[in-house]
């Protein structure tokens, strides 16, 4: 069976028809061996939103946007989407733009609401809402930093131009000055530390000595220590401490008088007795060495006592 001429012509123009209504709605994103539902979605800002923008329901791509559209009366933007009807989705149903990285662009995520069991039908509105993307987090995030950023070069600038006021040419003189007498010091500090090198070298001996002996000082200073730990200090302590008591009430006595050494040194009639037999005796003694015969008394021939006579408190030893 021959086809004619025309007959073929008629399949290919019929094919290409198709060819070209099929590739048109696959770059508006409709498939056109799929069904699809038909909802609309009104925002205020759709935030770069194109149309094709991929639609998806918890990661899967469900569908696309075919439309976008201005309200002329109030100026929101009517957002229609194609969503492939195996797909059930509430009234209740949010639908929301956001952000899925730096470079995607926007798209739409629609939020089901399992509980509400009353589906949408095509041409119904769901409800919109907008989650803010990466792109809008970092600049939410970077505002604050910008912000001290701007005070910290505002700071940086005034310090700058107060260091430009100091930094005159008499300052400049001073700094160079300043820092020329900072590396003679410098240098004299680097002799000084050669010095105090050669000289510990020089007495490296005398310096392990003593060295020796203050490890040796210590040893035995930590031995006495030790027999000092070891001895009843305490003990000590409070026989000290009795003994003092002691001695304080034994002064505390004396002080008023109690006792002998008590009246001894705080009654005046016993010091002036005492002192009054005292000069006497010394009287009596005096004048026994100046007359003996007085008190001693041997005359083989019968000779007279000479009388007595009383000595004055100061005797003059007689001539001789």
């Amino acid at each position: 069976m021959k086809i004619s001429r025309e007959n073929k012509t008629a399949i290919l123009v019929i094919a290409s028809i198709l060819l070209f209504i099929w590739g048109y709605s696959f770059l508006k994103g409709k498939d056109l061996f799929s069904n699809y539902k038909t909802f609309y979605v009104q925002y205020d800002n759709v935030e770069g939103l194109a149309i094709s923008a991929p639609i998806t329901l918890n990661g899967l791509v469900i569908g696309k946007v075919s439309n976008i559209t201005v309200q002329n009366e109030t100026g929101k933007l009517n957002v229609e989407l194609l969503v492939k009807s195996d797909f059930p989705i509430s009234k209740s149903s949010k639908v929301n733009i956001y952000e899925p990285g730096l470079i995607g662009g926007k798209q739409i995520q629609v939020i089901p609401n399992f509980a509400d069991k009353t589906l949408a039908i095509s041409g119904d509105f769901l409800i919109g809402n907008q989650i803010p993307g990466l792109t809008d987090l970092v600049s939410e995030k970077l505002a604050p930093i910008q912000e001290k950023l701007d005070k910290v070069l505002l700071n940086a600038d005034k310090l700058i131009t107060g260091i430009n006021n100091v930094l005159d040419k008499n300052g400049q003189e001073n700094l160079k000055k300043t820092l020329a007498e900072l590396s003679e010091t410098m240098a004299q500090f680097h002799k000084a530390s050669s010095s105090i090198n050669s000289i510990l070298d020089e007495n490296k001996g005398k310096i392990g000595g003593m060295v020796s002996n203050f490890n040796k000082v210590s040893s035995d200073f930590s031995k006495i220590s030790d027999s000092l730990n070891k001895a009843d200090l305490g003990k000590t302590v409070k026989n000290l401490q009795k003994t003092l008591a002691t001695v304080d009430g034994i002064m505390v006595n004396l002080h008023s008088g109690k006792g002998t050494m008590g009246k001894l040194l705080t009654d005046d009639i016993l010091y002036t007795n005492l002192s009054k037999t005292s000069k006497e005796l010394e009287l009596l003694l005096q004048d026994v060495r100046l007359y003996p015969t007085r008190y001693v008394n041997v005359s083989l021939f019968g000779k007279k006592n000479k009388p007595y006579i009383a000595p004055k408190d100061s005797i003059t030893l007689p001539k001789k």
